[in-house]
């Protein structure tokens, strides 16, 4: 089993990207068997679909690397490393353009959405970045994807291209990897809108709990967020039509372990300005550690440039076999 996932460097990581996909990552690492390897990159490739300056770029990758080793990432067990430093990615990836079709990728929703009316004044980048994530997850050959909803469409991709390479050459050379819903994902939402997933990116800071925000904060944010005036009910069931009070409960059982039901029926009648501070220093105790480790950790960017260092040349020695097969199988010398 081979296990394979990606985060862009952009931007701080927030609660929903804790919760949401690295607290899995984890579990994952902490679980695999003997044999079984997690491959885990910072996607600084495909960061620059969006302009970014250089010196800030830099920063970006060496802050994620830290707050996944603070999160719990371990490079000794888990392969952490950035793409930029594999260039296996790329190069596949320009060899895959040959097989995608601009039909596939003209249906891909996500690029529709990032480019919104103004397509022609999209990256091309942009448009074929769905062929770098192929690249990315074939040239290890990986077994298991994990992905959420938004995600499916990417690998169902990667599936395509991978069956259409394989038919196409005559070669057994790409596995077709498979999807891991990952148990107990949590989606977590804006705390200034609950119809809205927590961003990064999104220009209000009090819409998110940021892995860098000190206990302060994490209680302004949360006593600030935003709620409705009735009461809590006495089960899960009653969240129906309230997406603020949903995203709260639901905060609170991901970390807690709790059941939402649970949840409500120890706050049942009560309004927010009793669960606010349950909540806040539960994010308060659980985001405390993390905090304190991403600080130590960047604050020595030698020491983080050898991690990604490391991993990369793990990741390097496991991808050239497949980069080296797909040049054989097109006929092309290097």
């Amino acid at each position: 089993m081979r296990v394979l996932s990606g985060i862009q460097p952009t931007g701080s990581l927030h609660l929903g990207n804790y919760l949401g996909a690295i607290r899995n990552w984890v579990r994952m690492q902490d679980e695999m068997e003997p044999g079984s390897q997690c491959f885990f990159f910072l996607a600084d490739m495909h960061s620059i679909t969006v302009h970014e300056a250089r010196e800030q770029r830099i920063r970006n990758v060496r802050d994620m690397a830290a707050a996944l080793v603070a999160a719990g990432i371990d490079p000794d067990r888990s392969v952490l490393f950035n793409q930029a430093r594999v260039p296996a990615h790329a190069e596949l990836c320009w060899l895959l353009n040959g097989t995608a079709r601009i039909g596939w990728l003209n249906r891909m929703t996500q690029f529709k959405d990032k480019a919104g009316k103004d397509r022609e004044g999209a990256s091309v980048g942009l448009f074929v970045y769905p062929v770098l994530q192929a690249a990315d997850i074939l040239v290890y050959n990986a077994t298991h994807v994990p992905v959420g909803e938004d995600q499916k469409q990417h690998l169902e991709l990667a599936r395509d291209i991978a069956t259409k390479f394989n038919t196409d050459f005559g070669v057994d050379l790409f596995t077709l990897p498979a999807p891991i819903i990952p148990r107990a994902t949590a989606r977590i939402m804006s705390l200034r809108d609950g119809a809205k997933k927590m961003s990064k990116s999104d220009p209000s800071d009090m819409s998110r709990i940021n892995l860098t925000d000190d206990d302060d904060a994490i209680i302004q944010k949360v006593r600030k967020a935003k709620t409705d005036p009735e009461p809590l009910p006495e089960s899960a069931e009653g969240l129906g039509g309230r997406p603020e009070a949903e995203n709260l409960i639901g905060i609170l059982a991901a970390l807690s372990g709790e059941a939402p039901d649970a949840i409500c029926a120890r706050f049942a009648g009560q309004g927010f300005g009793a669960f606010k501070p349950a909540l806040g220093e539960v994010l308060v105790e659980t985001l405390r550690p993390i905090r304190t480790r991403f600080l130590e950790l960047r604050g020595d960017d030698a020491a983080l440039d050898a991690i990604l260092e490391k991993g990369a040349t793990r990741a390097s020695a496991a991808a050239d076999p497949t980069l080296r097969a797909a040049y054989d199988a097109m006929g092309l010398m290097r």
